[in-house]
């Protein structure tokens, strides 16, 4: 998995602090720094641990690791069938308009095709129109009609309270 300019790789653990960096650098940019508590040790046994529950691939030019994406398998009932779902792409601001970001996004489509997934799928911000636009330009559909419910922190706490 590589090009001329970028060698797409699996990550290693010597890239953990390179990912970790792009992760806050892409919770500045979505506004959503304050949210971060995770650390690179959690991301470590994440990606590493006996049962890993996410995987990560790198994106490299000139020895340096400037994109990643973060991405584990859900499962579809409808398809009955495993799917790969990207919960994170970034490329840095530096290096962007050079097709990293579609090179990664290509390398996983290969690799949901080599596993027999039957959706390659992520979310994107409703006010990102740029990376919209770009995603629609690689034949995604932006699902209008889906909105993500998500219970975290004091009301996951209460939800699985409940009797």
């Amino acid at each position: 998995m590589s090009s001329s300019e970028l060698t797409i790789r699996p990550a290693t653990p010597a890239d953990i602090p390179a990912i970790f960096g792009m992760i806050f650098e892409l919770a500045v940019f979505e506004k959503l720094e304050h949210m971060v508590v995770a650390n690179e040790a959690m991301l470590h046994d994440s990606l590493f641990c006996d049962k890993p529950v996410c995987e990560a691939l790198v994106g490299e030019t000139g020895g340096e690791v400037v994109t990643f994406a973060l991405f584990f398998h859900n499962f579809s009932t409808f398809l009955c069938k495993k799917g790969l779902y990207l919960e994170d792409l970034y490329v840095q601001q530096s290096q962007r308009g050079k097709g990293y970001g579609k090179q990664m996004l290509v390398a996983l489509a290969q690799l949901a095709v080599e596993r027999d997934c039957g959706r390659f799928e992520w979310s994107v911000l409703d006010w990102n129109a740029n990376a919209i636009k770009f995603y629609e330009g690689m034949g995604a559909t932006v699902m209008p009609d889906w909105r993500i419910c998500r219970v975290t922190g004091d009301a996951l706490a209460q939800l699985s309270a409940q009797a």
